[in-house]
């Protein structure tokens, strides 16, 4: 036997030296038990024999000693900074090599420098397995300690390391610029007394640059202030104190409510007897609080659609309990009940602030005052007072409001009659809400709001001089009205009387008042006529909230730019939710599914919407029924539904004049229309003679239809009726240049050069147009005009967008969708044009795809005489 006995091998061993000043650096591989069950024993053999090379090589390059390696690495350096050097390249090298092997090969490393005893082991006790050379001493455990606690790819560096390395990194060059330096605080050893600086170097992408681990043998050193079971016993007395402190100076008790939230108005309680005081001060009530940025008011209309909802009975009492489940359903954070009463002989304006979710009054203010001319004083103290315990500061309250005697009128007479009027207009009985609205401004002729209600009614029944009679007068006491009002009356007047102001004036009211529905909804709207969809559509769902009590009508313009845009599956679920969400809209929300239920082709559902389609002329838009007829063939039936719809509108001279255009454009291809001249000249020039009287609604309806008109007649080869309406507005070309009618006129400018011969000129005019906004007509004039050029190519391309821009066709509002049907017909003529082109170019696939899509669409014994023949010298596919 070679083995010597343990005692032999130890008296071999020889004397250790003298202490010696070393850098010492312990490493450890991060879970490397792993690796066998990971890659299997023999990719893991491989692995720690390329590691043992490395770790050779940066041995060779940084003069470092390897001491052991029976659990990780132990190394002794005679310079802090090659020790460095050294754990630096191995983080690296590590990483490289586990990517090679695809494993996340990491390390952690402690570096320190203090003083060792080193001694040989004898040659006998190296054959039996010692260490060449032992290395001993207080600076070893704590290189153990530093690397113990590291995190993977974590160099952690003891107090003297530090300032050594830190100062000898220059000699590193370049890299040791880069090298990232963190302190890590004071640390606790175990068995070493007093605390420590640890700090962690490293290279970015490498380094975690976190704090090492809390263990048992190494914590972090806090005050004793910071520490756990101290925290605990702090928290306990803090909490003690600030119990007692919220029992002895409890607030009264508050509500969750903040900026721009929404309350419910509960009916007024009138506890007097006087009956003047019922409606008027409840109008009163929400004037004042209306007039706050702070605080939304949820309208009267809103709450009554909501109470529909609800299946209570019409006229329902707002009380506690209902208006709190009002409140609940369409997000309102409080309740507001005001009571009116008399105690003591002084007129008590009282009201309650309640949580809807509990029913529990929250606070409550009153203010009294002396008869009944006090009343309207009273309410603006009241309601002052709870907008500040709302949360509103002061400073606005006092900024925003003006005495409700001044921005109404002070005379309660008037004030009913204008609740009155509120009431009839909001339930759609405009001539009794006009009855009331003159009947206070007969009152108190200075009522300005009154006027403002004067004008709302003129519209509604297209009474164009009515309003703008009106109008004038709610201006001369404009002074009168709050901030909001004046700009609500300022988009009136543009409407009214500036067309191309509107669009701005009721953007910028949006902007100041960011939940006026009235501003938001009519700023989309006006950006749907503008063509610019996309901004329809954001405007369309800031509009479409609960609060609103024109939710539905959003929901359509929604659904209409969605349309338009091409995105028609959403278009069709926004449609269906108008209709579950305003059953009052089910009508006109069908007729919108059918719609595009007819621009995506899907014929048979849209067969079974035609079918539930009301027939009621006046309210719902059936050129979407005659676009359905169109897109299907079905010619006779859409002559016949538009004949059917032109007499019904016939008093209406601008909806008269669309209507013979629409009627004009089904003969234009041979549809089985009525060639003769249903555009009559005398009555067209009378409709310009006449300028604003009869118009329906904003002066841009009466220049659309005799803009449509013109366009139908140019297309028809009636040049003297496009001709007509082209002299008439270039003397006014103010009242085209509004965004919602430009657009159009330049199309028919380029009509009007097309008919004269002038191809080149009619192809500027439509380029000059944003193509974001161009109408669909603008398109198909463009077509034209590349066709009557030779210029193949461009009109290919042309052609291409009119066949694919079907949700365009069928949403465009130009003239009342009037156009909608000819749209429809030249989205599916574009196909029997590209056909024909991709024919006369060689491109028989092609022409092949065009010819099935337009076969399709109108089969070809469907087809009128002109078509007919087109359709001939186009090849027949199976």
């Amino acid at each position: 036997m070679n083995a010597l006995p343990r005692r032999e091998i130890e008296a071999t061993n020889q004397a250790p030296d003298a202490p010696l000043l070393r850098t010492l650096l312990l490493t450890d591989i991060c879970d490397s038990t792993e690796f066998v069950e990971k890659i299997g024993d023999v990719a893991t053999g491989q692995l720690f024999r390329q590691h043992d090379q490395l770790v050779l090589e940066l041995q060779q390059r940084w003069r470092g000693r390897l001491i052991d390696r029976s659990d990780g690495l132990l190394l002794l350096f005679e310079r802090p900074i090659d020790g460095l050097g050294f754990a630096l390249d191995y983080m690296k090298a590590l990483k490289s090599l586990g990517d090679a092997h695809h494993l996340p090969l990491q390390a952690r490393a402690g570096l320190h420098v203090g003083e060792v005893l080193t001694w040989r082991n004898s040659v006998e006790a190296v054959q039996q397995g010692a260490k060449p050379l032992e290395v001993e001493g207080l600076a070893k455990p704590m290189a153990a300690r530093l690397m113990t606690m590291a995190r993977p790819s974590q160099i952690l560096l003891s107090p003297v390391a530090e300032p050594l390395v830190h100062r000898a990194s220059r000699e590193l060059g370049e890299r040791g610029d880069n090298l990232l330096w963190k302190s890590h605080g004071r640390w606790q050893f175990k068995g070493v007394p007093g605390a420590m600086q640890i700090h962690e170097v490293g290279e970015a992408g490498i380094a975690p640059l976190r704090a090492p681990r809390n263990g048992a043998k190494a914590w972090r050193d806090v005050p004793f202030w910071r520490r756990p079971k101290s925290l605990l016993a702090e928290a306990a007395v803090l909490g003690i104190l600030a119990f007692g402190a919220w029992f002895f100076f409890k607030p009264e008790p508050a509500i969750a409510f903040g900026a721009r939230d929404w309350v419910v108005v509960g009916d007024m309680r009138n506890l007097t007897g006087d009956e003047r005081l019922d409606e008027s001060l409840e109008q009163a009530f929400r004037i004042s609080l209306e007039q706050s940025r702070y605080v939304n008011v949820l309208s009267d209309l809103k709450a009554r659609e909501t109470l529909q909802r609800m299946q209570k009975p019409e006229g329902t009492a707002l009380d506690r309990n209902i208006a709190s489940e009002i409140a609940l359903r369409d997000g309102a954070r409080a309740v507001i009940l005001p009571t009116v009463s008399e105690v003591g002989g002084r007129l008590r304006v009282s009201a309650e602030v309640v949580d809807p979710s509990t029913q529990a009054t929250v606070y409550a203010e009153t203010a009294d005052g002396r008869g009944i001319g006090s009343a309207l004083d009273s309410v603006d103290d009241v309601t002052g007072a709870l907008r500040e315990k709302l949360g509103e500061a002061m400073a606005s309250i006092q900024r925003d409001s003006k005495p409700l005697p001044q921005v109404t009128t002070g005379n309660i007479d008037a004030l009913k009659a204008y609740a009155l009027g509120e009431e009839a207009f909001a339930s759609g009985n405009y001539e009794q809400a006009g009855i009331f609205y003159r009947r206070a401004t007969e009152i108190d002729p200075k009522f300005a709001l009154a006027y403002v209600g004067g004008v709302k009614v003129a519209n509604a029944r297209g009474r164009a001089s009515e309003g703008v009679e009106n109008l004038n007068k709610a201006f001369a006491n404009g002074q009168n009205l709050t901030t909001r009002d004046r700009a609500y009356l300022e988009a009136w007047r543009a409407r009214m009387l500036e067309p191309g102001a509107e669009a701005e004036a009721w953007l910028s009211m949006a902007k100041q008042y960011p939940d006026d529905f009235r501003a938001i909804t009519n700023s989309g709207y006006l950006q749907f006529v503008q063509a610019r969809y996309g901004e329809a559509a954001v405007q369309a769902e800031k509009s479409a909230r609960a609060q609103n009590p024109g939710h539905g009508h959003a929901l359509l313009l929604l659904g209409d730019s969605k349309l338009a845009l091409g995105q028609i599956s959403e278009a069709k679920s926004t449609y269906a939710k108008a209709a579950e969400i305003a059953p009052g809209l089910k009508g006109v929300a069908t007729t919108r599914l059918l719609n595009a239920q007819t621009a995506d082709r899907d014929f048979s559902a849209a067969a079974k919407t035609l079918a539930k389609t009301p027939k009621d002329y006046e309210r719902i838009p059936p050129p979407f029924v005659i676009g359905y007829m169109m897109a299907r063939g079905q010619f006779k039936d859409a002559n016949r539904e538009a004949r059917a719809y032109a007499k019904a509108q016939s008093e209406v001279p601008s909806w008269s004049l669309s209507n013979q255009a629409m009627i004009r454009s089904l003969g234009l291809s041979g549809f089985g229309g009525d060639d003769s001249k249903k555009i009559r000249e005398n009555e067209l020039i009378a409709s310009l003679s006449n300028g604003a009287e009869g118009m329906v609604g904003p002066a841009n309806d009466q220049v659309l239809a005799h803009l449509c008109s013109a366009y139908v007649g140019y297309r028809a080869s009636e040049d003297r009726i496009g001709q007509a309406v082209v002299n008439h507005y270039r003397k006014r070309s103010k009242l085209v240049d509004a965004a919602e009618v430009r657009s159009l006129w330049m199309v028919v400018m380029a009509r009007a050069a097309l008919a004269q011969g002038n191809a080149h000129a009619a192809q500027r005019a439509i380029q000059s147009i944003d193509s974001a906004v161009l109408p669909y007509q603008g398109w198909v004039t463009l077509l034209d005009a590349q066709l009557a050029q030779g210029l193949e190519a461009q009109a290919l391309n042309t052609a291409y967008k009119v066949a694919a821009a079907r949700g365009q066709a069928f949403s465009e509002i130009n003239c009342g969708w009037r156009l909608q049907p000819l749209n429809v017909a030249d989205s599916v003529l574009a196909n029997l044009t590209i056909a024909e082109i991709q024919q006369r170019r060689g491109n028989s696939r092609a022409a092949e795809t065009a010819i099935k899509a337009f076969d399709a669409d109108w089969p070809a014994a469907q087809l009128p005489v002109q078509l007919r023949a087109r359709r001939r010298a186009l090849p027949t596919f199976n």
